[in-house]
């Protein structure tokens, strides 16, 4: 089992700068994919950014590809997004989710991941 709690989370404006985080607990966090998901109002939820168990490996939705990073910290139990150059388009709530496989490509996450946060809220503003 894998608990997920996300932070980070607020208002700023666009072009601004925000950074998610992700602390883990369970036993398999280290053999485990962690990866950022996102749900905006009225809309379905969609992928946003993978992490492999090592950290070696990483795969962006083209909508954040450049701005957006995502990383790891083994010895803290937990996974970040860095989010930069913000628009309003991505607002949402940003959920932070696990999985035992690590897929890169589109369509990997359709069905999502196994472990699911609370979720987020991110807020641009215009």
């Amino acid at each position: 089992q894998v608990q997920l709690v996300e932070s980070g989370g607020g208002l700023v404006q666009a072009g601004g700068s925000l950074r998610l985080s992700c602390a883990a607990s369970g036993d398999s966090f280290s053999r485990i994919a962690m990866g950022w998901f996102r749900q905006a109002p009225e809309k379905e939820r969609e992928f946003v950014a993978v992490i492999s168990w090592t950290g070696g490996n990483t795969y962006y939705a083209d909508s954040v590809k450049g701005r957006f990073t995502i990383y790891r910290d083994h010895a803290a139990n937990s996974m970040s997004l860095q989010m930069n150059y913000l628009k309003p388009e991505d607002t949402a709530v940003y959920y932070c989710a696990a999985d035992p496989l690590y897929c890169s490509g589109v369509g990997c996450y359709e069905d999502g991941m196994h472990y699911w946060g609370k979720g987020t809220l991110v807020t641009v503003s215009s």
